[in-house]
């Protein structure tokens, strides 16, 4: 084949937009006490919000939440009908909730389990001697409803990731974070951004439902948490990454690394001279070693 012929059937190569996104989630079982589920609650019901939120994205069907006080109810309320996600929020005994977490995920293996729980310093401390088997994710609930929008376009993307990245060739935005309280802050930020423009984008459809499949093509984001984890997404996703946005300081051969960002940067940028680089860190040292990769540096002090 030709460069000219090669280069035609790229430029009216079509994307097939009904085939991307074929996993959605559609029911949540939120798990909290009485309290956590008042106070999350105070704004007004969390599926009302969902569903605002999602239309004023465009968004089609905004996910239904289904409320169970504890571990046992959730048990029996799964027997009886089928979920996409379990949202746990811990109340004073945060080791009942993992255990509650691994219960669940031995009868229901490929069900994604997420914990939110407030954010302070005794409760991080608390999250650094659990057993995380169990569980998915850990997010810091700020009181945003952004978040479990967030959280739910996470998870989307990664149960349809092979098949519409390597299978379709949707790009990918890696996010690589170890701060559950960074993360939780940034992607509700990321992802309303990717929204809001591939919303923009979608109106060079010829109609509404184009409009509505080809909000399917938006940028994909995965998030790792330490070097291995964004290395072996890096090797899966390699030809179809748009960029990644890395702190510095996390874990590196099971420790950690103050440099393991930098050091990342430097395997990838050797592996790609051009993929787009943003570091951020607290620590404004560091903006000299990205500046010398030819990456952008943001210092986490700024708001």
């Amino acid at each position: 084949m030709t460069d000219d012929e090669a280069l035609s059937q790229l430029y009216f190569k079509d994307t097939s937009f009904q085939s991307l996104m074929q996993k959605r989630i559609f029911n949540v079982l939120l798990i909290a006490s009485a309290y956590d589920a008042f106070m999350m609650e105070e704004d007004g019901r969390v599926e009302e919000q969902l569903y605002f939120e999602y239309t004023s994205l465009n968004l089609s069907s905004p996910p239904r939440v289904t409320r169970a006080l504890n571990t046992a109810e959730a048990l029996d309320i799964l027997k009886a009908k089928s979920f996409d996600l379990v949202i746990m929020m811990p109340g004073n005994d945060v080791s009942e909730t993992f255990a509650g977490a691994r219960r669940i995920r031995d009868l229901h293996p490929g069900m994604p389990i997420i914990v939110l729980t407030p954010f302070s310093k005794e409760v991080s401390r608390r999250l650094s001697n659990e057993d995380f088997t169990g569980i998915d994710y850990v997010f810091s609930w700020l009181g945003n409803v952004d978040l479990l929008l967030a959280v739910i376009k996470l998870l989307e993307d990664k149960m349809n990731a092979d098949n519409d990245i390597n299978g379709v060739g949707v790009q990918m935005i890696l996010l690589v974070e170890d701060s559950v309280r960074f993360y939780s802050s940034v992607l509700p930020i990321v992802y309303k951004f990717i929204l809001k423009q591939s919303r923009e984008f979608s109106t060079e459809a010829l109609n509404e439902h184009e409009q509505m499949l080809r909000m399917r093509g938006r940028p994909k984001v995965m998030l790792a948490r330490d070097y291995e984890e964004a290395l072996a997404l890096y090797d899966r996703y390699s030809d179809h990454i748009l960029g990644v946005i890395s702190d510095v300081s996390f874990m590196r051969e099971g420790r950690k690394d103050p440099k393991a960002g930098i050091r990342l940067a430097r395997e990838l940028r050797e592996r790609d001279p051009y993929l787009p680089l943003i570091i951020e860190s607290s620590e404004a040292e560091n903006a000299h070693d990205v500046r010398e990769l030819g990456g952008t540096f943001i210092d986490k002090n700024s708001k």
